[in-house]
């Protein structure tokens, strides 16, 4: 099984997207996965269901700050370049980052804050969620290949 059709398993488990995407890199990083999982869950609905930005995006980003990034201040450039090449592969293919108007734009009336829908078969048909993640999982996963 693919790291992305791992991350969407996660997902269909029932993890938030940014759980999903750092849990499918877990064995790359030098955290439990229980840790991923506690500092993830923030991040899920797009920070708090807050819709903002997307949240398998987060758990991508993380993911990079986990692999590449240098234990100082310095470095960020370097980081922050990845963060953009993937991200902007993923705006072009979605049209946008945030997870509010990446929902809407599946004709979704969207609730900020609040409680979570229940995670039914009706629940996956109708969210791009499940694919998102995966496609987040795609584009680390790709990097990764390439640039190891």
């Amino acid at each position: 099984m693919s790291r992305a059709e791992r991350a969407k398993e996660y997902f269909v488990q029932g993890y938030n997207c940014a759980q999903a995407v750092a849990l499918a890199f877990a064995d790359l990083t030098e955290l439990s996965e229980e840790q991923i999982c506690k500092i993830m869950q923030p991040f899920g609905g797009g920070l708090g269901r807050l819709r903002l930005t997307c949240g398998a995006l987060s758990g991508m980003s993380a993911v990079i700050g986990l692999l590449y990034a240098k234990p100082s201040a310095e470095g960020k450039k370097e980081t922050y370049a990845i963060v953009q090449e993937l991200c902007g592969k993923f705006k072009e293919e979605n049209g946008s980052l945030l997870c509010g108007e990446l929902l809407t734009g599946s004709h979704l009336k969207v609730e900020i804050g609040g409680e979570a829908e229940a995670r039914t078969p009706e629940y996956y048909k109708k969210r791009p969620c499940a694919e998102l993640v995966k496609q987040c999982a795609e584009l680390l996963e790709e990097y990764i290949q390439n640039h190891s």
